[in-house]
């Protein structure tokens, strides 16, 4: 079973003026896809912060979701952090998530989310809102045990799984 991390990215959350939403659905949707969910975790929208929790949380996970931080206000940093901490990008991931919410809302086009390879962990950008960050993930989920078996070198006919396990 390949585990999982969520990092959620939420200013006010993180202060406690706001419950976290979204973490617990991308949790929830990931068990149900057959991931063991290690570590859910909560920071502000601190580049710095984002970085060293995504760096932690690669020690034991193999796939990390943030959600939170995607979007044009100046404290949207996920991305940047996400693409300082990856050695190689993954962008069909993030292309196939917007290409899926466009077919909700025209607003997908304004999503700046990213894929990215941190050593042996791929990192999937979903944005803040619950309705929208199950919408992304359903949107890609499917694939990432194909992709998460490839990372990990396993033979052909394992990468063939497709259900996280």
């Amino acid at each position: 079973m390949n585990r999982a991390a969520v990092l959620t990215v939420s200013d006010r959350s993180f202060r406690g003026m706001r419950p976290d939403g979204t973490g617990p659905v991308v949790a929830e949707l990931l068990r149900t896809a057959g991931y063991d969910v290690v570590c859910t975790a909560l920071v502000p929208d601190e580049q710095q912060m984002i970085e060293e929790a995504l760096r932690r949380l690669a020690r034991d996970a193999v796939l990390i979701v943030t959600a939170g931080g995607t979007g044009f206000s100046p404290r949207d940093v996920t991305p940047e952090a996400t693409l300082a901490v990856c050695g190689r990008m993954a962008p069909g991931i993030p292309e196939a998530m917007r290409l899926a919410s466009a077919q909700v809302t025209d607003r997908a086009m304004l999503s700046r989310a990213q894929a990215g390879l941190l050593g042996g962990t791929l990192i999937v950008n979903l944005p803040g809102s619950p309705k929208a960050a199950r919408e992304n993930l359903e949107a890609v989920l499917p694939a990432l045990g194909h992709g998460l078996a490839m990372l990990s070198g396993a033979p052909a006919d394992c990468a063939a799984d497709t259900d996280g396990k």
